[in-house]
């Protein structure tokens, strides 16, 4: 059922680019984004990272592995060049993003909630525990770029972003749980036993961070782009207690423009 969400709303937001795409192209053929100032680029990619804490708390003792989701992205960007030799400029983009990821670790006192049997318990998790986290995420960066020469291009500049989907659950197991606190009662699982949690109602929905990166301009309007964006706020709603540190969305993208 998500990915068939996800689908649909990759291709959705295909067709209005496509439309789009249109559109700027008779701007672009009479002359009146040039005229104007105006840049519009549509464009597509890929990213890795995660979200992690920074930096990793003493509860985290050992990363066992990291994989990245196919994290796709599409979207557009606008720039208004605001000195007359196009050397200056501000942009504006709307994109549509998909940001997750799988790990395991090894945790020592690591906050927790678990569904053990239908029972809930909450406190202290020392073992092993596997997280998935997924968002979907409309963004909207607002950056200064400056034009280094006539084929490449820097950014960089704060963004806003809103999570329509939000996913945090996963399973710990090889362990045990200290009720409460880490001298409350002792909860084991061992061998096959092993016990699930979801956080994902406690993640906030708008996320803020800055982003930077570089353009840059392999034909006349094909552009290669690479970015950075850093969360500055955590994934996790300022209520949510039971995990005690924050998590920070960091990734990394590379992909394809074309610019008109």
């Amino acid at each position: 059922m998500k990915k068939t969400l996800i689908y649909k709303t990759f291709l959705s937001a295909s067709l209005l680019l496509t439309s789009a795409t249109a559109a700027a192209q008779n701007d672009s053929a009479d002359g009146r984004f040039k005229l104007l100032g105006l840049e519009f680029e549509v464009n597509a990619g890929t990213s890795i990272g995660g979200a992690t804490p920074i930096p990793l708390p003493a509860e985290i003792r050992h990363i066992d592995s990291y994989s990245p989701d196919l994290n796709l992205m599409i979207g557009t960007t606008v720039t208004k060049w605001i000195t007359p030799d196009n050397r200056w400029g501000v942009a504006v983009g709307l994109r549509l993003d998909t940001r997750g990821m799988k790990t395991k670790a090894d945790v020592k006192n690591y906050g927790m909630e678990i569904l053990d049997n239908g029972n809930k318990l909450s406190g202290r998790w020392t073992g092993k525990v596997q997280t998935k986290y997924h968002s979907q995420q409309l963004v909207v960066p607002v950056t200064a770029v400056y034009r280094i020469n006539d084929r490449l291009k820097a950014n960089v500049g704060p963004y806003i972003a809103y999570a329509f989907t939000n996913d945090f659950d996963g399973f710990v197991y090889d362990g045990y749980l200290r009720e409460g606190d880490p001298t409350g009662d002792k909860y084991v699982f061992e061998g096959d036993s092993r016990a699930s949690y979801d956080f994902g109602d406690d993640l906030r929905h708008f996320q803020w961070g800055f982003q930077g990166g570089i353009s840059w301009s392999a034909y006349k309007h094909l552009l290669v782009n690479a970015n950075l964006t850093w969360g500055c706020n955590s994934i996790f709603n300022s209520s949510f207690k039971t995990v005690n540190f924050n998590m920070y969305p960091i990734y990394v993208s590379v992909g394809f423009g074309y610019v008109f």
